[in-house]
This record gives structure tokens, C-alpha cells and sequence, in this order.
């Protein structure tokens, strides 16, 4: 095999998107220092060109190819406009980026993303950046953190639900949905149902039904019963609550990152099968209990004992 062709080798990562003020860059801080204490090498991408403070170290920076206040500045462009055409400006200059992230190879990357949610409900050019990164081998999961304040609020709990459904079907990328500042949450006020109800998007008819409560949203009862069902119908959103300042928090949203993109499989982490097996199914895994063998009279997990015995098997028929 040539040189110039030999495949770049596995690399993992999170995108960490979502809405502005949702704690994008506190996140990607905090998660951080949490992985580099359990070992890892970890490197945060800024990718946000408007992001001029980074909370802390960044190893690389969109600011060095493009920022908003230049292009803004020179095109006469609104912030907005000026966010896409830097995003577009980044998908045009990918061999940049490539170039950059040679240097971070044996990195764990977090990529702190813009907050702008056109980017991820149906503007292309960072799903096209994700693709391309996924060509190069880096294997990634899309973290997207919502603010958990609009569970106080069933008209916005219902908004998000849509927003991060919609970002979910665009970005295709694994995905995790994050509750962030959950140690907030009670100064915003008190919830209607408990956290779980929002967490794991339970039946939401009754979210309709209090919603409808207000005069005002009353009026739209048969709107909201509309996009419930387009929720549930997909069956695809949940969410992971997370404090940063809580380290079993942290832990949860680590463990279902490492799923999604993979890493929990992977040498690295030098696991057993069993323990794999473990993560996989979400639970604690024995082999002693399944004895993996080829007899049909073996028990399975995985199907029927005519299932189990291979393509050349017969069910008795």
C-alpha cells in the first residue's frame, strides 16, 4: 500500500453542540479535566469562530483561519449571516483543519461548537465537516445540551423536543442529549412531573393536557397534540441530566458518550468481553449464565436454540 494511502488511525471524540448559553465551552472544560484524570489524552477543538474567550486551554482554534468579527467587518454580514459563511468557510478550507489535526492524533477531542441551531436542524456545511471527519477516521458522537430550565416550561420543553429531534435526523451523527445545569434547576421553578418524566419522554399527552391548562395555549391544543406525536412516533429523544460539578454526573455522560462513539469497545480501554458485553446491554453481564457453544442445546440470549444452531439448522419443519 502507498504511503499517501494508508488509512489515518482511530481517533474518538465528541461534538458538543446545542443552543447558545447552553454551557457548550463549560462543558467541554469540565469534561476535560474529568477524562484527563482517568488517563486520557484530551484536546479541545474550538470550532466556534465567535468564541473569542475560551474558558480554557485549546489546543486548536477556528480563530486562526476565520473569526466572526472579521467576516462581519468586511461583508457586511449580521452576526448570524456571519456565522454561516464561517462555517461554510471552514467546510471550504477542510485541508486546514486535516492539516491541524495531525498534530492531535492519540487525542481524545472535544469540538466546542457554534451555538447558532440553524447549523444543526438544516444548514449544511458543519454536517459536512462531521462527514469529512468521519472519513478521516475520527470516530464521533454529537453531545447536544440543552439548558434544563425549559422543563419548567411545557410550551419550550415541547420546543426543544423538536429541536433536538430535528438536529438528531440532520447531523447523523450518534447521538446524546444532555439536561445541562442541573444544579440550577430548582432556582428556575418547580417541575410538573418528576425528572424522570422529562429525562427518559415519557407519555406526553399529559404534557398536552398542561399545557392546556393556559387560556393561551389552549387554542393550540390540536398543534401541540401534532408534534407530540411526530416525537413519540420517531421514539428517538432522551436525555442525560448533567452537573458539571458532580463527578457520578459526569461519569453517566462519559459512559453514554463512550457507547455512542464506540470507545467503550475499543483496545484502548482494555476491557474484558464480559465487561463489554456489560456496557452493551446496560447491565452486568456473566458468561456463566449464557455459555457461548455451538450445541443447539445450549440456552441463548440471542434467539431460539434453532436460531442459535447456524444457517444449517431446521426448525422441524
Amino acid at each position: 500500500m502507498a504511503e499517501g494511502s494508508r488509512p489515518s488511525p482511530l481517533a474518538f471524540g465528541q461534538v458538543v453542540i446545542g443552543p447558545p448559553g447552553s454551557g457548550k465551552s463549560t462543558y467541554c472544560q469540565a469534561m476535560r479535566e474529568f477524562l484527563a484524570r482517568l488517563g486520557r489524552r484530551v484536546a479541545v477543538v474550538n470550532l466556534d469562530p465567535a468564541n473569542e474567550a475560551v474558558p480554557g486551554p485549546c489546543a486548536l482554534d477556528i480563530g486562526e483561519l476565520v473569526t466572526l468579527p472579521d467576516v462581519m467587518a468586511s461583508l457586511g454580514l449580521g452576526p448570524n449571516g456571519g456565522l454561516l459563511y464561517c462555517m461554510e468557510y471552514l467546510e471550504a478550507n477542510s485541508d486546514w483543519l486535516r492539516e491541524r489535526l495531525q498534530d492531535l492524533r492519540g487525542h481524545y477531542l472535544l469540538f466546542d461548537c457554534p451555538g447558532q441551531v440553524e447549523l444543526y436542524t438544516h444548514h449544511q456545511a458543519l454536517k459536512n465537516v462531521f462527514a469529512q471527519l468521519a472519513k478521516w477516521n475520527f470516530r464521533l458522537a454529537a453531545v447536544h445540551l440543552v439548558d434544563s430550565h425549559y422543563c419548567t416550561d411545557p410550551g419550550k420543553f415541547i420546543s426543544v423536543l423538536c429541536t433536538s429531534l430535528s438536529t438528531m435526523l440532520h447531523v447523523e451523527l450518534p447521538h446524546v442529549n444532555v439536561l445541562s445545569k442541573m444544579d440550577l434547576i430548582e432556582h428556575y421553578g418547580k417541575l410538573a412531573f418528576n425528572l424522570d418524566y422529562y429525562t427518559e419522554v415519557l407519555d406526553l399527552s399529559y404534557l398536552v393536557d398542561h399545557l392546556a391548562s393556559d387560556p393561551f395555549f389552549r387554542n393550540f391544543r390540536r398543534l401541540n397534540e401534532k408534534l407530540v406525536e411526530v416525537i413519540e412516533d420517531y421514539s428517538l429523544v432522551s436525555f442525560v441530566p448533567l452537573n458539571v460539578q458532580d463527578k457520578q454526573s459526569m461519569r453517566q455522560v462519559m459512559q453514554a458518550v463512550d457507547k455512542a462513539n464506540g470507545y467503550s469497545f475499543g483496545e484502548r480501554e482494555q476491557r474484558s468481553l464480559e465487561a463489554l458485553m456489560s456496557a452493551a446491554v446496560g447491565a452486568d453481564f456473566h458468561f456463566s449464565s449464557y455459555p457461548l457453544c455451538c450445541c443447539v442445546q445450549c440456552p441463548s440470549p440471542w434467539g431460539t436454540k434453532a436460531e442459535s444452531a447456524g444457517p444449517g439448522s431446521s426448525s422441524g419443519g
